[in-house]
């Protein structure tokens, strides 16, 4: 079949992969390939256990899978054939020498960068996929012009604004597609070839053109402006608890301002996932490293604020169970950051659990997606923790139930049962308050939600 385009996208994760698929599906005369060294990961793509669960995601696979969209571990033979490459490789927190702790580690996107260069034969436009450090891409140009092959490439900045369990609604409809490119003519062309893909099934007024340094630096800055906002209700849900304020009110007050608005006000646990921490810290990094001490200490309290979410939330535990957890059952509802995803990464669970663990209390961690990861996050803890998809079987001989993820399924489970099963007294810890207090309460639990006043059976 002859395509109009041929498109290649290095790295299969939690961005290539669905991204790659809905733009396979949107544009059928493009040959999309994805390309990883993992050839795990490849041939789970392949076949219908995808290595990521995402609603909606299988069905657009197979779509497209075989008829445009092709998963392979031949990275050469797929720059080869490229005529846009879109990277998309992991680029964690560094975990050493400078900058440990806050600035990306970028030796897989400079790897990445060397092997487009050995194996390229011509002019190729190159996608930043990859959440990156501001002024990047002028590093990628570096290594890219400076081939001896005399090929032209142009660098264009495309940053993800995907919400796990909800990207490919996220990719379908996207609030915008921002596309930065150098000034001039190659990189205005490069751009609109970049925006003619996204064009196919996104109205043109959602596709903005900036130039490459305030499209890096847009997408560390509007996921620092999300997590600011939990950070700010969890710090109105301590005060609440003090109080006596109700957090769920104040929330709805404040959000009814239109110049507020209502989301990213739920009080919780605290933020997870892979982007928010990491994305907070690089740009701690980059105010640093141009002097600005005040603009990345106020971005670093955001971070503090949550770590406190979820110190307090285990203190909290160990307090009201009477100052002690050593050998008591405590069920963990929910493992993964957020609902509808099996991704642990940063989770808040992590944190309860191992601290929990620490304390010498014994876990049972239920999660209808995530328990492969957990079982990975807690390596070292046999003996004190078991895995159990069914809640119900986990609560059994349990002396608390603390909901870690906000899984919708929790709200409709039958908590009289649960109780019955446990030992008393019994408690819940609602860290997501998403569940019906006054009911648990009236069941016999004493119930702790987050920045609401305590029910308790205690005189």
């Amino acid at each position: 079949m002859s395509f109009k385009k041929k498109i290649l996208c290095i790295g299969a994760g939690y961005v290539g992969g669905p991204t790659m698929a809905v733009i396979a599906a949107q544009c059928p005369e493009y040959k999309v390939t994805v390309v990883d060294v993992n050839a795990e990961r490849i041939q789970a793509w392949n076949g219908d256990h995808l290595p990521i669960f995402e609603a909606g995601l299988l069905e657009v696979v197979r779509q497209a899978r075989g008829r445009n969209l092709f998963f392979s571990t031949d990275i050469p033979g797929g720059i080869r054939e490229a005529d846009i490459i879109f990277v998309s490789v992991n680029t964690p927190t560094k975990t050493f020498g400078h900058g440990a702790g806050m600035a990306s580690d970028l030796q897989h996107w400079e790897k990445t960068a060397h092997q487009i260069v050995a194996h390229s034969d011509r002019a190729k436009i190159i996608v930043e996929k990859s959440t990156l450090p501001v002024r990047t891409a002028e590093a990628m140009e570096r290594i890219l012009q400076e081939n001896k092959k005399g090929i032209r490439f142009d660098v264009v900045s495309n940053p993800e604004f995907l919400a796990e369990g909800t990207a490919i609604q996220d990719l379908l409809h996207p609030d915008r597609v921002l596309i930065g490119s150098r000034p001039g003519e190659s990189g205005r062309r490069a751009a609109e070839e970049v925006a003619a893909i996204f064009a196919h099934w996104v109205p043109a007024g959602k596709i903005i053109a900036t130039n490459l340094w305030s499209a890096e630096l847009s997408k560390l800055v509007a996921n620092a402006f999300l997590a600011q906002r939990v950070s700010s209700i969890n710090s109105v849900s301590a005060l609440c608890e003090k109080t006596g304020a109700d957090v769920d009110e104040i929330s709805f007050a404040v959000g009814s301002d239109h110049r507020i608005g209502p989301h990213f006000l739920k009080a919780s646990v605290g933020f997870g996932g892979s982007c928010f921490k990491k994305d907070i810290l690089n740009l701690v990094y980059i105010a640093r490293s141009y002097g600005l001490e005040e603009v990345a200490g106020y971005w670093e309290s955001v971070v503090r604020i949550n770590e406190y979410q979820q110190e307090r939330f285990v203190r909290t535990i160990i307090d009201e169970m009477f100052h002690t957890v050593v050998g008591k059952k405590i069920v963990l509802l929910g493992f993964a950051f957020k609902a509808d995803t099996g991704d642990t990464r940063e989770s808040p669970g992590i944190h309860v659990a191992r601290k929990l663990l620490e304390e010498r209390a014994l876990l049972a961690v239920s999660d209808p997606q995530a328990l492969g990861n957990a079982r990975r996050d807690l390596a070292g803890f046999s003996g004190q923790v078991e895995f159990e998809p069914d809640p119900y079987r986990a609560a059994v001989e349990a002396q608390a139930l603390a909901v870690i993820t906000e899984w919708r399924a929790y709200c409709d489970l039958d908590f009289a049962r649960m109780f019955a099963s446990m030992r008393k007294p019994a408690f819940v810890f609602d860290g997501r308050n998403i569940l019906d207090h006054h009911r648990l309460f009236e069941i016999g639990f004493n119930v702790f939600p987050l920045g609401k006043p305590a029910m308790t059976h205690f005189s």
